[in-house]
């Protein structure tokens, strides 16, 4: 075996496995690449479960973490690797270790670049989006528009590690001041209907 034909192996190998991968990741239910090892996620946002209790963690931290040597890296690595290799064996008159070394260099190019693409396009928290934790049952906020009896106003409130407003009305229909700490009980038709926090937490 030549080095031209281990070049076109590697080549061969690589771009069938990325070949399968993409086909395999398009037809996947949950939307996911499989056998992606080494990725971790956390996604969450405090509020408390059914509107009753503590506060409560929701999936942890809003952290991250991407193994570079994964699936995906090796088979676009291989290809990249070989597909170069092959042409400097082929096509060119250098040496064949400057080929090796320059090859191994593309090879490692390609595979960041998909690493990249990885830990911050199909990976981030907003591609892996968990119902839970945009629950609005539960979460606490703070008042920043007084609510008046039978009256709307507005709450702020933390929510998968951003900061977000919404409408609100209070439960038992009395007056909220603004800066106090409520609960969301319900939410209908884009209104959260609350009560302050230290009913709840008295209850």
């Amino acid at each position: 075996m030549t080095w031209s034909d281990f070049y076109l192996i590697c080549f061969a190998v690589g771009f069938l496995f990325s070949l399968l991968s993409f086909v395999a990741g398009s037809l996947n239910v949950h939307g996911h690449w499989p056998h992606a090892h080494g990725l971790h996620f956390h996604s969450g946002a405090h509020y408390v479960p059914g509107g009753s209790g503590a506060p409560a963690q929701g999936h942890g931290s809003a952290a991250q973490s991407v193994s570079p040597f994964n699936f995906f890296t090796i088979a676009i690595f291989l290809a990249w690797f070989g597909g170069t290799g092959y042409l400097l064996t082929r096509f060119s008159t250098i040496v064949f270790v400057l080929g090796l070394l320059i090859s191994t260099a593309v090879g490692l190019v390609g595979a960041s670049i998909v690493f990249v693409f990885l830990a911050k396009v199909l990976m981030s928290p907003d591609a892996l989006m968990d119902p839970a934790d945009y629950e609005m049952v539960g979460v606490i906020g703070r008042v920043s528009s007084p609510i008046r009896e039978t009256g709307t106003g507005e709450i702020i409130y933390s929510q998968v590690g951003s900061r977000r407003a919404c409408a609100a009305r209070s439960e038992d229909n009395v007056a909220i001041e603004r800066d106090a700490e409520v609960v969301v009980t319900r939410y209908e038709k884009g209104i959260a209907y609350i009560r302050r926090w230290e009913e709840v937490n008295g209850e």
